[in-house]
């Protein structure tokens, strides 16, 4: 079934069985005629470093063609690159063939029309049209005509009038581009800014031969904090595939996303902070004495559609996707948030000493239960309906917050299960005040969570 690769945010699927030929060209098609219809014209058309862009940039412009748009090719570059071309009303359109964090053998399309992401239900409707267009066999000949455009100095000029006032910044910290497309801006922007920055795999290679481009597993951060340590330095970064989530890593920790929200709010005023439902009360509790803070579902494009309507400076997901509307465009940035960070570290901010004075509170990281597509959200409605009841070995639930899954807040902590948008997965995470609280919490929860599955 061609559909199951169109997910709640972006197309993801493997390259030379669901991504071939056939279904590419079909995308192309499908999509164009969906952004034709609007009377838009122009679409920029980028990609990451994985090896099957060139390929799947042919079968795609082929049907964006047909469909009657003017193809411009921006080049391989990060994703928020491509954001950046419609941000800045360039073009009326923005796809980027990019696999993020996905193993090599992915790739996919993360699209953007005007200025809004194109997801959820238009983009389930895209997949129905594809299968159509597929089962009656249309004929689309191959047609990779396209103009190329240099969106990039643009991108890189920005940034130059924006941090002028880091150049020169002498502060020695390490960069790790884990051969994806980071790289491309990263070294430029170094260079041009004058910053005392070590970069590690700065050359783009879909291979990925020195380790992932996800930053989100601690086995990625290896060669990172490996410099940092050799060179007694005390700041890193670590960016995913398409340079849009980071990580930020000192000498004493690894900067969860909404902790970098707590940091970045500092020198910010009374702001507008959207966390997603996976983040700290701490951030909550914390935003909220010198701002307003707000909770929202995870996801790259429900965070920017919330953004927009909420009027939002800043936003963050635990993951390491941080959203900047103030002094930016509200898109996720991954080197732009490395600017920021810097930005803070250079007025006299220091994170390991802010970080240390929040309260302290004890989580787990995400702990995934895997079942399939079909039964994810089933045994989501079923938990929704029986925990009601409470949860057998565990205190009074305070309130449920059920935007994204199940929030289930204790007086001395939360639990979350939420079917993940991307793959057949439950995602958990838990919190509390205590670390006994914590082990009962996540002991008991799981406990409950298996009960309704096994009764399903």
């Amino acid at each position: 079934m061609i559909e199951q690769i169109f997910r709640e945010y972006d197309i993801r699927g493997l390259f030379g069985k669901e991504l071939d030929e056939r279904s590419v060209k079909a995308i192309g098609l499908a999509l164009g005629e969906h952004i034709a219809k609007f009377g838009l014209k122009s679409v920029s058309v980028g990609y990451d470093a994985r090896l099957s862009a060139n390929e799947l940039f042919t079968w795609l412009s082929s049907g964006l063609n047909l469909a009657g748009l003017n193809v411009y090719d921006i080049g391989m570059a990060p994703t928020p690159v491509g954001y950046f071309s419609v941000f800045t009303y360039k073009f009326d359109a923005n796809i980027m063939i990019t696999g993020s964090h996905n193993p090599k053998e992915y790739n996919g399309f993360k699209i953007t029309i005007g200025t809004d992401s194109f997801f959820g239900e238009d983009l389930k409707a895209l997949g129905k049209k594809v299968a159509n267009l597929m089962d009656c066999n249309v004929e689309i000949p191959t047609n990779s005509a396209c103009e190329k455009y240099d969106i990039l100095s643009n991108y890189i000029e920005f940034f130059k009038k924006e941090f002028a006032h880091l150049n020169g910044y002498n502060l020695p910290f390490v960069i790790d581009c884990a051969n994806g497309a980071a790289g491309i801006t990263v070294s430029k922007i170094c260079k041009e800014l004058n910053l005392n920055a070590k970069i590690l795999y700065p050359n783009p290679d879909g291979n990925f031969p020195n380790h992932h481009p996800d930053p989100s597993e601690e086995k990625n951060l290896v060669d990172l904090k490996h410099q940092m340590s050799e060179n007694r330095l005390n700041l890193g970064f670590g960016f995913d595939g398409d340079a849009d989530r980071i990580a930020v890593l000192t000498s004493k920790r690894n900067i969860k996303g909404d902790e970098l929200a707590c940091l970045l709010a500092l020198n910010m005023t009374n702001p507008r902070i959207l966390g997603e439902v996976k983040c700290s009360q701490v951030m909550y509790d914390e935003i909220d004495k010198i701002g307003k803070s707000f909770m929202g579902k995870t996801g790259h494009s429900n965070i920017k559609k919330a953004m927009k309507e909420l009027d939002i400076d800043l936003a963050a997901e635990v993951s390491g996707h941080i959203f900047f509307k103030e002094r930016y465009f509200g898109f996720d940035d991954a080197v732009y948030a490395m600017m920021r960070v810097l930005e803070l570290v250079k007025l006299g901010f220091d994170l390991d000493a802010e970080l240390d004075k929040l309260p302290k509170l004890y989580s787990t990281d995400e702990i995934k239960i895997h079942t399939s597509e079909e039964m994810k959200f089933k045994i989501i409605a079923a938990l929704k309906s029986e925990i009601i009841n409470g949860i057998d070995g565990l205190p009074p639930i305070r309130d449920i917050i059920d935007i994204d899954g199940l929030r289930v807040r204790f007086d001395d902590g939360w639990a979350l299960v939420r079917a993940s948008n991307t793959t057949p997965v439950l995602v958990t995470r838990f919190e509390a005040r205590s670390n006994e609280f914590l082990k009962l919490l996540q002991d008991r929860f799981m406990k409950f969570v298996d009960n309704v599955r096994e009764r399903i």
